[in-house]
């Protein structure tokens, strides 16, 4: 993704800004942490191209930005911790990881596949109004290029991703500077320490939180990228096989992307996973079709061989 004109907006341009998202572009934006790179979390083009700009090379939960605790108990369910931090601390710099609810409407690539979802009200006021005027969930990581330092003013964004995004609202720096807490809930633990100390969780808890800090499964950024684990064997860089996941003229049951798009091809990713997984029967191996090893096409392979990688019961690649 270059050569997009990168349009600087102001506090005055956020209809023009929301309305970006709206038509699935990608707009960057102030929080009281760090400028996030947001995204329609409903669109899974939109929200792929979050990992094209930013060229990030493999697919981990993203966390998705709403306006008020009302919007975030419409995506997932919350628990009596769960609401107890987002009633204490909300809106501000904690992420709480909680259940999709039935019906969340979010693209499988926001949550990486998972069942839960990451989520926050920014204490930023212009972020809030950004999404309230949006009126969609937002999918926001750093907006910076992957591995580079996160961005605190709008000329960090543009220093990595100027022609590679289509906006950015400059509103000055962020105060926290560093991202949020992250905390899962159903129990409470510690996944990432962030911009809201632990202590003042804990003591809105009343209770020590747990520490989860390098699962194998994570649920949300900044730890250790999972594999998905299908039930099925999976074969990788396959032309033909009993039941195919295709892409491109490699044809299947399923097809990534007829077209050869990467961009298509990672929108559909996690679901078509799901989807032939549960084709799959007895001892049926699933084979996919190659996928070029460029641009988004790093992130999926990366996604793909972890879920073809040896455990138990015998995945393959091939």
């Amino acid at each position: 993704m270059v050569n997009i004109s990168t349009k600087t907006l102001s506090a005055a341009d956020l209809a023009k800004a929301a309305k970006m998202l709206q038509d699935g572009k990608l707009v960057a934006f102030p929080t009281e942490t760090v400028y996030g790179l947001g995204a329609d979390a409903r669109n899974g083009t939109a929200v792929a191209a979050i990992y094209a700009a930013k060229g990030r090379p493999s697919f981990n939960p993203l966390i998705v930005h709403v306006p008020s605790l009302e919007a975030a108990q419409e995506l997932a369910d919350f628990d009596d911790d769960a609401l107890a931090l987002a009633q204490a601390f909300w809106p501000g710099p904690v992420s709480l990881v909680a259940p999709l609810k039935a019906g969340h409407g979010l693209s499988s690539l926001v949550t990486a596949g998972l069942d839960t979802v990451a989520i926050r009200v920014p204490e930023h006021a212009l972020a809030r109004d950004l999404l309230t005027l949006a009126g969609c969930p937002v999918a926001a990581p750093s907006a910076n290029l992957s591995g580079q330092i996160s961005p605190t003013t709008a000329a960090h964004v543009l220093s990595g991703l100027q022609g590679r995004i289509d906006g950015v609202v400059d509103d000055g720096p962020c105060a926290v500077g560093v991202e949020s807490t992250i905390v899962a809930t159903n129990p409470a633990r510690l996944l990432r320490p962030g911009g809201l100390p632990v202590e003042a969780l804990e003591a809105a808890l009343g209770h020590p939180l747990g520490r989860d800090l390098t699962p194998d499964k994570p649920s949300a950024p900044g730890q250790l990228t999972s594999h998905y684990a299908p039930r099925a064997q999976m074969r990788l860089n396959q032309k033909d096989g009993a039941l195919m996941l295709g892409f491109g003229p490699v044809d299947g049951a399923l097809n990534l992307s007829r077209s050869g798009d990467l961009l298509e091809a990672a929108a559909n990713l996690f679901s078509m996973m799901r989807q032939i997984d549960d084709m799959a029967d007895g001892d049926t191996l699933i084979s996919v079709a190659p996928i070029p090893m460029t641009g988004l096409g790093l992130a999926i392979n990366d996604r793909l061989s972890r879920a073809a990688a040896p455990r138990s019961g015998g995945a393959t690649t091939g």
